[in-house]
C-alpha cells in the first residue's frame, strides 16, 4: 500500500503548461453514482511524485471525495530537468494550469487545494496570488523555515544560481526522516521515480519564496488547515507556527503531532491525521 498507488485512476493523462511542457496527472472519483462531495487537488513535495499518496486516495475517495494529483516539472513522470526551475513562477503557473485541468472534470464541485512539503509552499504561494475559486487550503509539513539540507549546499546554490543556474547537487535528503514507519521509508528508497537532486536556481528560488510567503501571511484570506509533525527534521515546524500566528484570517487551524515526522499522512499516526483532514473538509463543504 505504501508503494506507488496501485488503484487505477478514473482519469489519467497530461496537460499543457504555459511554456509547453506536458505534465502528467491522474484523478480518482468515488464509485458511487452520487457526485463527489468535493474535489481535493494535490501538489506533492520535492523529489517525489503524485504516486506516493495512497493513504489519502484510499481514505478520501471511498468517503465521497474526488482527488486529483500531478507530477511537478522535473519530477515523476513529467518532463523537465530533474529538480530544476528557472523561476518560481513556473511552479505557480503549473499549479494554475493543473487546477484549470481539474475544473474540466469537476467544474461545479467545491475545490480544495492540498500541498505537502515544497508542495505546501507552492500551494501557499499560489493561494496568496490566486485565491479565487478555492474553497480552502490544506498544507502538510510546508517548507517555511530553513529546510533540512546542508548549509554548505545552500551556500553553493546561492553562489552558483546566477552564473550556473542548472548546476545540480545531490541534497542527500535523509529518507529516514520522512516517517516512523519503516515500510514507508523502504518504499521511498526503492521508488525509481524518487530523486534527491536540486539545481542551484531551485535552491535560491525556494528561499525567496519562503521569505515572500512569510512576509505576506497577513494577506491570507482562505480557510486554512496546517498539519505538521512535531519532530519534522526536513521542514521544521517552527516555520508553520510563525506563519500560522501571522495569519489574521479567523478560519484557520493548525495541528501539530508530537513526535511526528515529515509526512503525517504516511506516519504511524496516519489514521488520526486522515480523520483530522476529513473532519476539516466536512466542516468546510
Amino acid at each position: 500500500m505504501w508503494e506507488s498507488i496501485r488503484v487505477s485512476p478514473t482519469y489519467e493523462g497530461t496537460f499543457r503548461s504555459r511554456d509547453g511542457l506536458s505534465l502528467y496527472f491522474r484523478g480518482w472519483r468515488p464509485e458511487s453514482p452520487a457526485p463527489p462531495k468535493a474535489v481535493v487537488a494535490l501538489v506533492h513535495g520535492f523529489g517525489e511524485h503524485s504516486g506516493r499518496y495512497a493513504s489519502l486516495i484510499h481514505y478520501l475517495v471511498p468517503r465521497g471525495y474526488a482527488l486529483y494529483a500531478f507530477d511537478l516539472r522535473g519530477h515523476g513522470r513529467s518532463p523537465g530537468r530533474r529538480g530544476h526551475i528557472n523561476s518560481w513562477q513556473e511552479f505557480r503557473e503549473d499549479v494554475g494550469a493543473f487546477l484549470q485541468e481539474v475544473r474540466r472534470y469537476e467544474d461545479v464541485r467545491p475545490l480544495f487545494l492540498f500541498g505537502h512539503s515544497m508542495g505546501g509552499l507552492m500551494v501557499l504561494d499560489y493561494a496568496l496570488h490566486h485565491p479565487e475559486g478555492l474553497k480552502g487550503v490544506i498544507v502538510s509539513g510546508p517548507v517555511l523555515a530553513q529546510p533540512g539540507v546542508s548549509p554548505v549546499l545552500l551556500f553553493i546554490s546561492r553562489v552558483l544560481s546566477r552564473v550556473w543556474p542548472t548546476f545540480s547537487l545531490d541534497t542527500h535528503l535523509d529518507a529516514s526522516a520522512i516517517s516512523r514507519d519503516p515500510d514507508v521509508v523502504a518504499a521511498y528508497r526503492a521508488d525509481p521515480l524518487v530523486h534527491s537532486r536540486a539545481s542551484a536556481r531551485l535552491g535560491t528560488e525556494l528561499t525567496r519564496t519562503v521569505e515572500w510567503v512569510m512576509a505576506h501571511a497577513d494577506a491570507w484570506r482562505l480557510p486554512l488547515l496546517i498539519l505538521h509533525g512535531g519532530a519534522d527534521r526536513l521542514a521544521p515546524p517552527e516555520g508553520s507556527r510563525v506563519f500560522f500566528d501571522a495569519v489574521v484570517f479567523e478560519d484557520k487551524a493548525r495541528i501539530e503531532y508530537p513526535g511526528g515526522f515529515h509526512e503525517p499522512h504516511n506516519d504511524v499516526e496516519r489514521e488520526r491525521v486522515l480523520a483530522d483532514i476529513e473532519a476539516w473538509l466536512e466542516a468546510h463543504l
